[in-house]
């Protein structure tokens, strides 16, 4: 290649451009530190720090210098919400919002913060209002998974529903707590005598089942069956109801304690009761659960009499023992002897021991009653805090089975099971 003559001209000239444009970013950058505020990176360093007095001390200081600052702005008010500073991180989002210069994306985000802000001091009617003008925005999906909380915590199933509705339309993905809704809605209607209504309900339950499960080809879910069970009773359908029971025990064998009492009460109904207390044993000895010893063996006892019920109960204790099932055992022993001891027409006599007063008189007669009354007594205090229901998610015990912890408000965090056999497993 030839030598040029104006090389000698064009190489120094664009060497110089190229200092002479390195030297005006560098005083821009210069300038836009200088126009920065030290308190800012006095405020990341105490954030970095996990120092959050420090930081927000330091970011409302640049707040107050340059008010400009709208991201700044966003951020101060998510560390006053996560301190529970909800007063003023409210402050700072609605002095978002009063801006008429606030772009709309950042008009959005403000309301969505603002909502939050609403939910989290339980200002529900506030944040409801808040959430339902986000509805066709960016923050739409999570407005209304905050709607579904705020209308479950209302009991205001039908909103709630339509909430589900409204977010499936967006995500088209299942809701796994609308079978719970539509099963509220149809204890509601059932509450208030409207069985056209709870068949709808539970109707709609059904279809939400379905679509939660998605052509997994499980059984519709448990407690749309139990439901079922109790609309039929209702209305007075024995063969639907008992249909309904013996599709929970075969579907879904781990509840049958939960509709042992009532599967029980439909055979006996229809002239069935020996027929029905069968087929709770077999399913009790391929299914063993607390709930439903007890409730075999006292249909043993109102059928076949108190020994076809203890042998029932020394079979079942050996196969499966149980401080629980002792207890219930011993309790029902204790009432036996009780009831032998009283003749008929007259009361019992003073020197009777009591399940209430295990403590014999001190005149009385000790006798072998006294030893399982005292015995009893010994387990009962035991086994007390192991006859309860757990949530699997807070830990929360209760006596009755719920679908919904009344501790976290979790849905079906609870098993059908007592405390006793959770320990065990």
């Amino acid at each position: 290649m030839d030598f040029e003559p104006w090389w000698l001209i064009a190489i120094p000239l664009l060497f110089g451009l190229g200092w002479v444009a390195a030297r005006v970013d560098i005083r821009q950058m210069l300038s836009e530190h200088r126009s920065v505020p030290d308190s800012y990176f006095r405020g990341l360093n105490f954030l970095l720090n996990e120092q959050h007095d420090r930081a927000i001390d330091a970011f409302i200081e640049v707040a107050k210098l340059d008010p400009e600052t709208i991201e700044l702005h966003f951020a101060l008010g998510s560390l006053f919400r996560r301190r529970g500073e909800i007063e003023r991180a409210i402050r700072v989002h609605q002095n978002l919002l009063q801006r008429a210069d606030l772009p709309d994306n950042q008009r959005e985000q403000a309301l969505h913060e603002l909502a939050q802000d609403y939910l989290r001091a339980g200002m529900l009617d506030r944040a409801e209002a808040a959430f339902d003008q986000l509805k066709g925005t960016r923050f739409a999906p999570d407005a209304l998974r905050a709607l579904i909380r705020i209308h479950e915590t209302e009991r205001d199933w039908p909103h709630a529903i339509q909430a589900v509705q409204a977010l499936q339309g967006l995500i088209d993905e299942p809701v796994s707590q609308a079978v719970h809704f539509h099963c509220e809605e149809a204890a509601a209607a059932l509450a208030a005598g409207n069985m056209d209504a709870a068949h709808a309900a539970l109707d709609a339950a059904t279809h939400a089942s379905v679509q939660a499960q998605r052509g997994s080809g499980t059984a519709p879910h448990v407690r749309i069956a139990m439901m079922r069970a109790d609309l039929a009773r209702r209305e007075g359908d024995l063969r639907a109801q008992r249909l309904h029971l013996e599709s929970v025990l075969s579907a879904h064998p781990e509840y049958a304690g939960l509709v042992a009492e009532q599967f029980l009460a439909n055979h006996e109904a229809r002239g069935t009761a020996s027929e029905g207390l069968e087929k709770l044993e077999a399913h009790y000895a391929r299914h063993p659960s607390l709930d439903l010893f007890d409730a075999i063996f006292q249909a043993l006892r109102r059928q076949r009499g108190l020994a076809q019920a203890w042998n029932f109960a020394r079979g079942a204790l050996q196969r499966n023992p149980s401080l629980l099932g002792l207890d219930r055992l011993l309790e029902a022993q204790v009432a036996g002897e009780k009831a032998a001891q009283v003749e008929p027409g007259q009361q019992a006599a003073a020197n009777v021991v009591t399940l209430n007063n295990p403590q014999a008189d001190a005149a009385s007669p000790w006798t072998p009653a006294d030893d399982a009354v005292l015995m009893r007594s010994l387990i009962h205090k035991h086994t007390q805090r192991l006859d309860r229901y757990a949530c699997q998610a807070c830990g929360f015990k209760a006596k009755r089975f719920h679908w919904q912890c009344p501790g976290c408000n979790a849905w079906e965090t609870y098993a059908p099971k007592r405390l006793e056999e959770l320990d065990a497993v």
